[in-house]
């Protein structure tokens, strides 16, 4: 196989493992919310800020920097060097890993008392404690795969972590609901250490399999190993720009987790009952949210690569018209996606999560999700936008514009959800401002650096106008029909059908526009 094709392939394997993966995600809450309620599920959300949060500051740049390297080395026919890479990321992973899982787990009591304000959290920043640890060992053992070109060990991987995570985490979080709500949701999060350890265990045993038959890989005569010295200097400069810039939405997130229950207490809500507001919003309306933006990523994914090839061959017509393409799918799939998910909100909801709910709760729920769905085109745009910067080497201006973005949010989060008619429903609107304000700079450096010509009807005005009619016929449609789930898959597929033709009939996209898409999708 090619290298371009390798990299096509690889691309499309984990952009579909991703949205599986989401998918199951979402599917595996729903069993969860049943078995141990919304409270417990609030204790369970309360705590994984915070994990994904030291996971991205110790694991998220490294194993992107050992791809990299991997893969430099490899073409310069010196595998000596390649692994040498991985052995010294590995040892740096796994030294950073019992580091944070021990702080962790000692620092359980204030981060429970005095960070997220919820003194049942304790159980569970102990229980998923170890797995900060077993991700980062992991996501060595990824890295090298990827800088062989070989994504499906990275997929099979995640595709364990997801499927045996229903298999371990909801026996234990049933378990645990039997002793304590506390105990339940620490029974989830054991069940996550669990499974990320059998995805270790499986990429372990791989790369022991495959060993032998690496180290008989050739070694060019110009090859020049590289000193551990070199490599670490390497590693750092790599990562450290990429560890920034993915840190910044699990910060968020990380704060939203303190800031949202003491936000909710300032409202006179109380524990039980914002721990249940905070359970229907992160762990029912986001998860949710993140399917169709699993889209986004992979939008980002496929662009950095193509735009990168025609950077670096100076070739501007390329440059412009990958960055045209990426902007205007980017609209053509986030804005129905944002107005379909808001105006079937209720049904959406009672579908996936409907008999878990308690009422109050479903109804505040459908209201976040009305909301909150708008954020799906913004974060679209965002990632669309800073994968076209990534490929012109502009990485830096979308961790600057996510940063003053994430900045508004938490300082819209701290002025909205004390309110008391306002409460959680701040939340959503914080975040509707945040990638706002990461957009529109990130639009108007993309035009600058690209020297295209912004095209308002094309890249919005025709898919804008297609969603309207779209959003106005589901509208409709949903309001004549019974509640149900066939008429929620009615719903659906007739809102996909007048999109397409609409789209089509407006000339928001052309045969000639999935013409070209398809052929970056080939040799990008």
């Amino acid at each position: 196989m090619s290298a371009t094709k390798s990299i096509v392939s690889g691309v499309t394997i984990l952009s579909v493992t991703g949205i599986i993966c989401k998918l199951i995600g979402v599917f595996f809450r729903v069993p969860l919310v049943w078995l141990i309620g919304e409270g417990s599920v609030g204790i369970y959300q309360l705590v994984f800020p915070t994990y994904t949060m030291l996971l991205t500051i110790s694991s998220a740049g490294l194993p992107v920097a050992v791809s990299h390297m991997v893969s430099a080395n490899l073409s310069r026919g010196d595998p000596v060097s390649a692994k040498r890479v991985f052995k010294l990321a590995l040892r740096l992973l796994a030294g950073m890993g019992i580091v944070l899982s021990v702080v962790m787990a000692l620092m359980s009591g204030w981060l429970s008392e005095s960070f997220v304000h919820d003194p049942e959290t304790l159980p569970g920043f102990i229980a998923i404690a170890p797995s900060v640890f077993i991700v980062c060992v992991l996501s060595a053992y990824r890295g090298f795969m990827q800088g062989q070109q070989d994504m499906m060990p990275t997929a099979v991987s995640q595709l364990i972590e997801q499927v045996l995570k229903v298999a371990f985490a909801l026996p234990l979080a049933y378990a645990g609901q039997k002793i304590s709500m506390a105990y339940a949701a620490a029974g989830a999060l054991l069940g996550t250490s669990i499974t990320e350890a059998a995805a270790l265990f499986y990429m372990m045993i791989l790369y022991k399999k495959r060993n032998a038959t690496y180290d008989k890989l050739p070694v060019a005569e110009t090859a020049k190993p590289q000193t551990d010295r070199s490599i670490l200097r390497q590693l750092a400069s790599s990562a450290l720009p990429i560890t920034l810039g993915a840190s910044i939405v699990p910060l968020s997130g990380f704060v939203d987790s303190s800031m949202i229950m003491s936000r909710l207490a300032q409202a006179g809500i109380g524990t039980n009952a914002a721990r249940e507001l905070y359970g229907s919003y992160s762990g029912c309306v986001i998860n949710l949210i993140n399917v169709p933006t699993a889209l986004a990523i992979a939008i980002a994914m496929s662009l950095v690569p193509a735009i990168s090839s025609a950077w670096a061959a100076n070739d501007k017509k390329a440059v412009q018209r990958q960055s045209m393409l990426g902007l205007r799918f980017s609209f053509l799939i986030g804005l129905p996606c944002s107005a379909g998910m808001s105006i079937l909100a209720a049904p959406l909801l009672h579908f996936v999560f409907g008999r878990t709910l308690a009422p109050e709760n479903f109804n505040a729920a459908v209201d976040l999700l009305t909301v909150s769905a708008l954020t799906i085109v913004l974060f679209t745009v965002v990632q669309a936008t800073s994968g076209i910067l990534q490929g012109l080497k502009k990485q830096k201006i979308p961790l600057y514009t996510l940063a003053a973005g994430v900045a508004i949010k938490i300082a819209l989060n701290a002025i909205l959800i004390p309110i008391p008619d306002m409460n959680i429903h701040g939340a959503p609107i914080a975040s509707i401002f945040c990638y706002a304000v990461s957009m529109v700079p990130n639009l108007i450096y993309v035009v600058k650096h690209t020297g295209m010509k912004f095209d308002y009807n094309r890249i919005i005005i025709r898919p804008l106008a297609a969603t309207l009619i779209m959003a106005a016929a589901v509208f409709a449609l949903n309001r004549f029909l019974p509640d149900g789930s066939i008429s929620l898959l009615i719903c659906v597929t007739f809102g996909i059908v007048v999109f397409a033709l609409s789209a089509f009939a407006l000339k928001a996209v052309t045969k000639d526009d999935l013409r070209a898409f398809a052929r970056r999708r080939r040799h990008a």
